[in-house]
């Protein structure tokens, strides 16, 4: 379904890093794009770089989300906000745990119960929900965050059978490390936190995550380009470990 069909595309987490590259992709082709995410300062710059039209609240907020929902008809939906707080859930609080949960997954859930049903009468629809390897693959901390990415893993796929039959169609991106301010979000806006993620690695770029986003959205009616896992060419996920009990 060639760019030419969409008319109209919300992109939430727009203000940086993947959302932000999205925008400036899907508006080079003629989309009018709806940016939303709390910065209004960085939609501010975003909207006059790229002419997309911000929206400045948080994407917890249910009732800012349902108006903006209920005022457009969204061709194309990118659920790129998220959020992480590292740690095992030996570790985790139970403020973290809600904010991964309401950002990462409930605002998704909301945005698809919001978006595809219109999708789904209009028989024209793509929704691309950016989750992570870590709804893949297992590794250390991180508890809350894998289990929120891994929800929406499943989701992408339910989503195709609930819209079966109609010309809508679900993408799910799994991006592994990409060069972005995720890091010094997560971490701290540190030179440690560069050198730690993100210096002497090759790295893929926000800019390449909006390309393949583009290249599903752009294939032809009869293609849905179901999942697509991005890593560097020099990262591996997975692994075994094994260890000895401590009380030996």
């Amino acid at each position: 379904m060639p760019f030419s069909t969409y008319k109209k595309a919300l992109i939430t987490g727009a203000s940086s890093g993947i959302g932000a590259a999205t925008v400036e992709r899907l508006t080079q082709e003629g989309i009018e794009v709806h940016a939303l995410a709390r910065s209004a300062e960085k939609l501010a710059e975003l909207s006059k770089k790229t002419g997309c039209i911000a929206h400045a609240f948080d994407v917890t907020d249910l009732e800012k989300l349902t108006a903006l929902c209920l005022e457009h008809e969204f061709d194309i939906l990118v659920n790129s906000a998220g959020v992480d707080r590292p740690g095992s859930i030996l570790k985790a609080d139970a403020e973290g745990i809600d904010a991964l949960i309401d950002v990462n997954l409930r605002a998704v859930l909301q945005l698809c119960r919001l978006t595809l049903p219109g999708m789904v009468a209009r028989d024209c629809g793509h929704i691309i929900n950016i989750s992570s390897i870590a709804g893949a693959y297992n590794f250390g901390g991180n508890s809350t965050y894998h289990a929120t990415k891994s929800a929406v893993s499943m989701l992408s796929r339910q989503l195709r059978i609930d819209a079966f039959g109609k010309r809508v169609r679900v993408t799910e991106i799994c991006p592994g490390r990409v060069a972005t301010d995720i890091f010094a979000h997560v971490h701290g806006d540190s030179e440690a936190t560069y050198k730690n993620y993100i210096e002497g690695y090759e790295l893929p770029v926000a800019k390449d995550i909006a390309d393949a986003i583009a290249f599903a959205i752009d294939a032809p009616i009869a293609v849905n380009v179901g999942h697509m896992e991005i890593t560097p060419t020099m990262q591996v996920p997975g692994g075994l470990q094994t260890t000895r009990p401590t009380d030996v």
